[in-house]
């Protein structure tokens, strides 16, 4: 009986140690598991257009990741449309003989509304809590000044006369502002009006120029 006994208690010993060992390796398995799952998520936050990871605005030790608005995206892409059509100076030809040379060229609205927003903005609002609409739009166009300068030689372009054009530019529309903290109220103006100037300056080449060539200097 004594040594039944004593060869169950050791079978019963070797069965525990097995069940301990089989337990730690299920749980380093499994600890393996969460830190590679951990891992992946931190490289698949990193890689989307989020800031927070590594570098920029971030949250804490984590740097959990902060979703940037979509109108900082508009606001790099209107900088750039407004850059590349509207910042420019153009160079013409030569102006012809007969007449004094008048500007054709009138701002279009598309232009008119970018120089609105930049003196009377509504983008950029946060939804609930303060938000601007802007309705109702009409434009009126006036020029009040063309004229010319007396040629002069410019460095880069050659002799050249800088032609003026300015315009005058009175925005009528309904302004509808809504705020919801602390103290939730509308103000809807429907008679805001705003006068933008807009300057349509460009030269004119002096001389027989040959179009599409860089004078030499």
């Amino acid at each position: 009986m004594t040594n039944t006994t004593n060869s169950q208690t050791k079978h019963a010993a070797q069965a525990d140690r097995l069940e301990s060992a089989t337990k730690g390796s299920h749980a380093l398995s499994s600890l393996a598991r969460k830190v590679t799952l951990v891992t992946m998520a931190c490289v698949a936050v990193g890689t989307t257009g989020c800031w927070g990871v590594g570098t920029n605005y971030n949250l804490g030790f984590l740097g959990f990741p902060i979703p940037v608005s979509p109108y900082y995206q508009h606001k790099a892409e209107e900088e750039f449309w407004k850059k590349e059509r509207y910042d420019k100076v153009p160079i013409l030809g030569p102006t012809t003989s007969g007449g004094a040379p008048v500007a054709l060229d009138p701002p279009s609205d598309d232009e008119v509304m970018h120089a609105l927003e930049s003196a009377r903005p509504v983008q950029g609002g946060i939804p609930l809590l303060y938000e601007k609409q802007r309705n109702d739009v009409r434009i009126i166009k006036e020029k009040i000044a063309d004229y010319v300068d007396p040629p002069r030689f410019y460095p880069l372009i050659g002799p050249a006369q800088l032609h003026h054009a300015h315009y005058k530019c009175t925005i009528y529309f309904e302004e509808k502002t809504t705020i919801g903290y602390p103290v939730p109220h509308t103000l809807h103006d429907q008679e805001a009006v705003e006068v933008v100037y807009i300057d349509h300056n460009h030269f004119h080449m002096v001389g027989d120029v040959e179009p599409y060539t860089t004078p030499a200097l």
